[in-house]
């Protein structure tokens, strides 16, 4: 098969705009759903004594909201049209899902940190997810109109501007690229980012397994066992497990030591051979559920801990993976295994992957993925952003999906020529998230109404840690 020359590729971008106008992109479309019926979708299957706390969390603030109603806007972009450049993407790029963690080899990077729903989809969708996020964290800030929109403005400018760039280098150069903290301090265009970026090396220098064991766990005649702490830690089968009786039953009647053998060979098989040999150097200590964020809560998580022969811990995290709401409403192909998918997706898209990504089938034969739950990772923390800062941050984010997309789909040239060296295409997602925000808000007032109303139930965490207590 002959390989098509730059001008053709450059062609094939442009001639996307036939398809998707630039300015298109401005519409969120004539959105006729139940955001309310949306959520129980994604509720479905979920361990049922924590939705009240899924809804809580929820309940927080509109953009909260947002992060745990990725299925809304799925929904919703698959009602207006696409550019057709389809290809790898996170599903889930809002602003908090980027953060710092430690490579391989000790390099502190900043990259998407979360890849749930990830899946073949138009790239775009990528951009109006974050788009959208940094209007509603610009409300929350209580920022202008004019500072919303300029945030915007400055991620999609510094993405545009980066894929023009990532258009111009071969296929080695974009597997090797990362973006180090080093690197962003270096390029901080203020001294306060600086030390926002300085700030956060040292604190991912202390969030280390051994500072981990040491604040979760106990040993008890030799082994270690992980403390419950209860809503975000808990043994299934204690007696402080927030899962019903018959859900703690099938575990105990599927022998949990037999179902958890079974899991981890799986995930053995998943990974390649000399990192199968660097996990046997580990032998597992305790196993416990942990509630995972916002859009995360009420899904199977558990924390596994192993320790090595020095007594040296490491703490992985097995998370159940359910079908992207991405693939779900553009219509990508079928996987073979949801965990794979995130394994897989995770791996295209990062600079660089953690060592024990893998996936299996968890204890009850749901698809997860595994990772390590703490090793220098560091997410963004909006309550001690300023206006400065968090334009710094819009515009590393625009350049991070820049590179993931670029890495992943091989396709820079054809985005770049579709976005072309002007801004149409920011001012137009500039335009789309000021009006989505609206759209969030009032599906918020919707939620909140369905929770005074009864139709759903919310709890904070200090309600169900009070059960505890009592």
């Amino acid at each position: 098969m002959k390989a098509s020359t730059i001008a053709e590729r450059e062609a094939r971008g442009r001639v996307a705009r036939e398809h998707s106008k630039r300015s298109s992109h401005r519409a969120i479309g004539e959105l006729q759903r139940d955001p309310i019926g949306l959520l129980k979708q994604s509720s479905a299957e979920r361990v049922d004594n924590l939705l009240p706390l899924r809804y809580g969390r929820m309940a927080a603030s509109p953009l909260a909201f947002f992060f745990g109603s990725a299925i809304l806007q799925a929904h919703d972009l698959s009602c207006v049209h696409d550019t057709g450049l389809a290809m790898p993407i996170c599903g889930d790029a809002h602003l908090m899902n980027f953060g710092g963690f430690a490579t391989p080899d000790r390099q502190l990077v900043f990259d998407l940190t979360d890849f749930d729903e990830v899946s073949i989809g138009p790239f775009e969708w990528d951009l109006k997810r974050l788009s959208a996020s940094l209007v509603l964290a610009a409300r929350q800030m209580r920022l202008s109109r004019g500072t919303a929109e300029s945030l915007v403005m400055t991620a999609m400018k510094s993405y545009r501007d980066r894929i023009a760039q990532y258009a111009q280098r071969g296929a080695l150069e974009l597997w090797y690229d990362r973006i180090s903290f080093d690197h962003m301090a270096e390029i901080a265009l203020t001294p306060e980012r600086r030390r926002a970026v300085r700030r956060g090396m040292e604190k991912a220098a202390s969030r280390t397994h051994e500072n981990l064991l040491e604040k979760m766990t106990s040993c008890e005649g030799g082994h270690w066992i992980v403390n419950d702490a209860p809503p975000a830690l808990f043994h299934v089968l204690g007696t402080t497990t927030l899962f019903t009786p018959e859900e703690a039953e099938a575990y105990r009647q599927g022998n949990a030591g037999k179902m958890v053998e079974q899991m981890w060979a799986d995930y053995r098989k998943s990974m390649s051979h000399e990192r199968r040999e660097l996990l046997d150097h580990f032998t597992l200590q305790d196993l416990v559920f942990k509630v995972t964020g916002i859009g995360g809560v009420g899904l199977r998580c558990l924390v596994a801990l192993l320790v090595d022969h020095m007594g040296k811990p490491l703490f992985l995290q097995l998370k159940e993976a359910r079908p992207s709401v991405v693939g779900q409403f553009y219509g990508a192909p079928a996987v073979r295994h949801e965990g794979e998918r995130v394994v897989y997706g995770q791996r295209m898209l990062q600079a660089t992957s953690d060592v024990f990504l893998g996936w299996a089938n968890g204890p009850l034969g749901r698809p997860c993925y595994v990772r390590q739950l703490r090793d220098m990772k560091l997410s963004a923390n909006l309550e001690l952003f300023d206006s400065d800062v968090l334009d710094g941050y819009a515009r590393l984010c625009g350049w991070i999906v820049a590179r993931a997309h670029a890495k992943a789909s091989g396709q820079a040239i054809e985005i770049g020529a579709y976005i072309g060296r002007g801004e149409p295409f920011a001012e137009a997602l500039a335009g789309y998230a000021m009006t989505y925000a609206d759209q969030v808000e009032r599906d918020y007032e919707t939620f909140m109404k369905a929770l005074r109303g009864g139709e759903l139930v919310a709890r904070t965490d200090e309600d169900l840690v009070a059960d505890f207590l009592a």
